[in-house]
C-alpha cells in the first residue's frame, strides 16, 4: 500500500493530468510585475476562448485575489470534504490563493519552508481544478521553496515564463532564474519585459524610464525567445487596484494588445501534453483515484 506522501503524489498526477498546459511565472527579481503578468496573461487567454486556472504560490504576499476582483471570497470544499473548490471570478477562470484562507487581508502569514511546500502541494493535489487549457502559477521573487515545490512536484510542467524589467539590476537577478530552470530541467518558454516604457497620460510619449532592450538583449545572450514588451499605463495600474479586467475593458490599449500577442504566441508554441494518468502504484484509495470531478461555480464568502 502506498504511504501518505505517495498517495499525495498520485493525487497531484491525477489532478494535473486534466490540465493541458502548466506554466510557471517567475523572476529572480522582486517588483518586476509577475502578478501583473500572470493576471493579464490569464485574462488575455480567456479573451481568446481558453479556460484558465491561476495558482498563487506567493504565500506571504498574495495579491492575485485583489487583482482579479475577488478579494474577500473563501475556499470551500466538496460535500465529502475530499477536494478544495477554487474561486471563480468569471466564466472560464478558476483561482486559488492563500488569501482566500485568511479572515483578515492584513494578517501576516508566518510559515517556514516545509509549511509553504506543504500548502503548495495541497493546492496541487486537492484543488478540484477540473479540465483546463492552462494553469498559470504565480510565484514570489527568487528561486527558493515555492519554485522548487512547483518544479519538483508538478508532472509535465510545460515550462517557465520569466519576467524582467529593462534595467541591469533586474537582468542580473533574472539570469539566476534562467540558471535555476536549467538546473531543474525546466524549459524556459521565453522572457517578458514588463515596464518597458511609460506611456505619458498627457501626450502619449513613450518614456523608457528603466532603460531599453534589457529583456531582448538577455534573450539574445541566452538563446531564448523574447515574448514581448509590456508598457506602463496609468489605467492598467488603476484597474488592478479595483480588480477590473483590463484586457476586456481596454482591448485597444497598448498594454492589452501586447498581452494578447504574448498569449497568442504562447498558445502557438507551448507543447500540448494532455494525457491520461496511469497510477504507478498497485492500489490506492477510491477517493484519491476518482477519474473525474465536477467543475466548481462561483461562491461569495
Amino acid at each position: 500500500m502506498p504511504n501518505e506522501n505517495e498517495l499525495q503524489e498520485i493525487k497531484i498526477h491525477e489532478t494535473m493530468s486534466k490540465i493541458d498546459r502548466k506554466i510557471l511565472i517567475m523572476s529572480g527579481k522582486g517588483g518586476v510585475g509577475k502578478s501583473t503578468v500572470t493576471v493579464n496573461l490569464a485574462n488575455a487567454l480567456l479573451a481568446q476562448g481558453h479556460t484558465v486556472g491561476v495558482l498563487d504560490t506567493d504565500i506571504h504576499g498574495p495579491n492575485i485575489a485583489k487583482m482579479f476582483g475577488c478579494e474577500g471570497e473563501i475556499l470551500c470544499s466538496t460535500e465529502d470534504g475530499s477536494h478544495i473548490l477554487p474561486v471563480c471570478p468569471r466564466e472560464g477562470l478558476k483561482v486559488v490563493s492563500m488569501s482566500f484562507a485568511l479572515n483578515d487581508p492584513d494578517q501576516a502569514i508566518i510559515f517556514r519552508g516545509p509549511m509553504k511546500i506543504g500548502v503548495i502541494k495541497q493546492f496541487l493535489a486537492d484543488v478540484e481544478w477540473g479540465t483546463l487549457d492552462y494553469l498559470l502559477i504565480d510565484s514570489p521573487p527568487g528561486t527558493g521553496d515555492e519554485q522548487l515545490a512547483v518544479c519538483q512536484s508538478m508532472p509535465d510542467l510545460s515550462g517557465a515564463v520569466i519576467v524582467t524589467t529593462p534595467q541591469q539590476v533586474a537582468i542580473q537577478d533574472v539570469r539566476r532564474s534562467i540558471t535555476f530552470a536549467d538546473q531543474l530541467s525546466v524549459k524556459v518558454l521565453g522572457v517578458i519585459e514588463n515596464m518597458s516604457y511609460l506611456i505619458c497620460p498627457d501626450c502619449n510619449k513613450h518614456i523608457p524610464i528603466f532603460g531599453t532592450d534589457g529583456g531582448k538583449n538577455l534573450c539574445e545572450e541566452n538563446g531564448l525567445p523574447f515574448l514581448g514588451a509590456i508598457p506602463m499605463e496609468l489605467g492598467l495600474q488603476q484597474g488592478e487596484d479595483v480588480g477590473c479586467n483590463w484586457i476586456e475593458e481596454n482591448p485597444e490599449s497598448e498594454s492589452a494588445k501586447a498581452f494578447l500577442q504574448i498569449a497568442d504566441h504562447l498558445h502557438q508554441t507551448v507543447e500540448f501534453k494532455h494525457s491520461p494518468f496511469v497510477p504507478s502504484f498497485s492500489s490506492c484509495s477510491p477517493s484519491s483515484c476518482a477519474s473525474c470531478h465536477a467543475d466548481c461555480s462561483s461562491r461569495k464568502g
